[in-house]
């Protein structure tokens, strides 16, 4: 699998990273079997949080034991769940070491902050705190993962080695709000969400699945309307023919499933005359910001 350079770091990542939301309730077993294959087949990224259930844990006991074989970056900041924050330096630095034990390492790739707010950044305790564990060595480099205006206060602010945020077909404000400043800070930069959940085919009825599937009715590409695989090859190879884009991270719990992923890939990047098709796309309906029904968020929720 193709490898490119995290910014102005030393790590070289595979474009394909894992995302850990989706194993957190599942078996070491199984966590065992799907991580296995990945890193066999070339996988060298493994991204997740604290507040991703068991997911810490069932990494650190399926594959702690090949941890110089691939990157581990985490989260902190959400302990006790995605609706209840704990931003204290003392408690973010229990939550590093929670992180450290939990995964069985002495020393996490990244460490983010997950998604805490502009106002939070600014008072700069919550940075103050993961620069003290990149001092310690607990930690090599220091990201914050999020969008809209607090993940563009990070970049602006250089405090950052990288930044996580959501790119792909049905969101793509970061293309032109963050990534041209995060080259300029030589930042590592993640995608996550980078194939939109699948959610012009999924059934799945969370937040983001509805957004991305009204967003995408609005939009309504042409390939949308074909083949599955095809589609997903599709949205998955333009978020990684983004300029600045380093690594996608994809969540799954079928073995199957990232290895087809990266078997999109092998097609190489989109056309640059599909990528501009999609972007002229997002840039014409985009002014419309329409609503998600039954929610106050409009399409550009941050202005």
């Amino acid at each position: 699998m193709e490898r490119r350079f995290f910014g102005n770091t030393d790590m070289q990542v595979s474009a394909l990273g894992f995302g850990g939301h989706e194993i957190g309730q599942s078996t070491v077993e199984h966590v065992s079997r799907l991580l296995q294959q990945a890193l066999d087949d070339g996988l060298n990224v493994i991204d997740t949080a604290e507040c991703y259930g068991r997911s810490e844990e069932l990494i650190g006991q399926a594959v702690g034991h090949r941890r110089d074989e691939y990157y581990l970056f985490t989260k902190c900041g959400h302990a006790s769940g995605l609706d209840l924050p704990n931003w204290t330096p003392r408690l973010l630095e229990q939550s590093i070491e929670r992180s450290l034990l939990r995964l069985r390492t002495d020393y996490l790739d990244l460490i983010q902050l997950h998604s805490c707010s502009e106002e939070l950044l600014r008072r700069g305790e919550v940075i103050a705190a993961l620069q003290r564990a990149r001092t310690a060595g607990k930690v090599r480099y220091i990201g914050y993962s999020g969008d809209r205006r607090p993940a563009l206060y990070a970049v602006q602010s250089g405090a950052f080695d990288a930044l996580q945020t959501s790119i792909n077909i049905a969101d793509q404000e970061a293309i032109d709000l963050l990534l041209p400043l995060a080259r300029a800070h030589h930042m590592g930069v993640i995608a996550k969400h980078p194939i939109a959940n699948v959610a012009w085919f999924s059934q799945r009825n969370d937040s983001t699945h509805r957004l991305y599937r009204h967003r995408l009715a609005i939009l309504n590409y042409d390939f949308l309307h074909g083949d599955v695989d095809t589609a997903v090859s599709i949205a998955l190879r333009f978020t990684l023919s983004i300029p600045g884009v380093d690594v996608a991270v994809v969540g799954t719990t079928n073995p199957q499933r990232w290895q087809q992923n990266a078997g999109y890939l092998a097609a190489g990047p989109l056309p640059e005359q599909q990528v501009a098709q999609i972007r002229k796309r997002w840039k014409a309906v985009t002014w419309w910001r329409q609503p998600l029904p039954g929610s106050k968020l409009g399409w550009h929720a941050w202005t």
